[in-house]
């Protein structure tokens, strides 16, 4: 397939299992963007040639030059470099795997410059939602979602008519911590919340998966990928992780995408959609799978998921301000500063703080952030 793609996050989970399927499938890379694992940028500079690559941390990428020099890849630093390589490459599509509201200006960039968007940063439209929206309309270009779960849902819509859309059934592993109690959950560390039984994932998401406010966070993306009321979405857990989402049509049918707990097939579908190739993450097994279970989410031990829905049903910055404060609260439980439990109260608190706006602007959606943040450190 002849196809060039852009990376950003290329040494992330998401980011090098993109590049297996653009090593499998013979996909030219034009441009990656990490952090600062130059180590691994270096690995995939030299396999896939890309014409240049930005890297967020400046004393990394003074590094990676030195090492790249025999190269023909031009090294970038700053923040800056991220949005500029999204819209200055010669790729038809961006696929942007960035943690974190940082994804949100690279997005736009890429948009802006016309280009197609496979987006795995969910905080993309967590955080500026209506702008993307609104980019995306202006550019005439596609948003192709690669969370497993909204990949789900995209797939099972081929097809259906226009409107026809009743509910969403988003599935959710549920965690390891499905079923523990809050008394169990008070001295949990990070070690304890980044065992998840089933997907591979860099340490945020993962944390994330164990609060359950990852399901809120896709709660969030869900209503502005599929232009569906959050009350029309329904949170099930579902501990294989094999169906990765449903959707109920208005005749009652309910149609579910299964497969394995693989990150590369959503990917490969969003970069070639809306063809399908072979692909890396292999075949469904059903019996040796056995049971499929469906559980209704606790949503009382589990808050972010509550505060996440209740966010996106005010709307405006909301949704914005439960992400912020979540990434710092992550953050300190990570660093041993606060409790697995404080998360919750600190995305709560956060949601209360923020005011209700009918319409912002991007530097809204930054100074929210902001907020939300100072709010966490003040939990310490």
């Amino acid at each position: 397939m002849n196809k060039t793609i852009a990376i950003l996050g290329s040494t992330g989970s998401i980011g090098t299992q993109s590049l297996d399927v653009a090593r499998k499938h013979g996909f030219k890379v034009d441009v990656l963007a990490a952090n600062s694992n130059i180590e691994l940028l270096e690995q995939q500079i030299r396999e896939f040639k890309p014409s240049a690559v930005a890297v967020i941390n400046e004393a990394a990428a003074k590094e990676l030059k030195i090492k790249v020099t025999d190269t023909a890849t031009e090294v970038l630093s700053g923040q800056e470099a991220v949005e500029f390589v999204a819209a200055n490459n010669n790729a038809g599509i961006v696929l942007n795997s960035i943690v974190g509201i940082a994804g949100l200006k690279p997005t736009l960039a890429a948009i802006e410059a016309g280009k197609d968007i496979a987006l795995a940063n969910k905080e993309t439209l967590v955080t500026g939602g209506y702008l993307v929206k609104k980019a995306v309309t202006k550019k005439g270009v596609k948003l192709l979602p690669v969370d497993s779960e909204h990949s789900a849902i995209f797939q099972c819509l081929q097809g259906a008519p226009k409107g026809s859309l009743k509910k969403i059934i988003l599935t959710a592993s549920g965690g390891p911590f499905f079923n523990k109690t809050e008394e169990e959950l008070k001295n949990v560390t990070p070690a304890d919340a980044l065992k998840h039984p089933n997907w591979s994932m860099g340490a945020k998401i993962t944390i994330d998966s164990a609060s359950l406010m990852n399901k809120g966070l896709e709660v969030i993306e869900a209503v502005h990928l599929f232009d569906i009321s959050p009350d029309n979405i329904e949170v099930v857990v579902h501990r294989q992780s094999i169906v990765h989402s449903a959707v109920e049509l208005t005749d009652g049918a309910v149609i579910a995408q299964l497969g394995t707990p693989d990150m590369r097939l959503p990917i490969q579908y969003a970069l070639t959609y809306p063809e399908r190739y072979d692909c890396p993450s292999g075949s469904l097994n059903l019996f040796e799978i056995g049971n499929l279970t469906f559980e209704r989410p606790d949503y009382e031990t589990f808050k972010p998921l509550g505060a996440a829905i209740s966010a996106i049903k005010s709307g405006g910055l909301k949704p914005c301000a439960v992400n912020g404060a979540n990434e710092a609260a992550v953050a300190l439980f990570l660093e041993g500063k606060i409790g697995f439990l404080d998360i919750g109260k600190i995305v709560c608190a956060a949601l209360k703080a923020q005011k209700d706006v009918s319409d912002y602007s991007l530097s809204d959606v930054f100074e929210a952030d902001k907020a939300a943040r100072e709010l966490a450190l003040s939990f310490i």
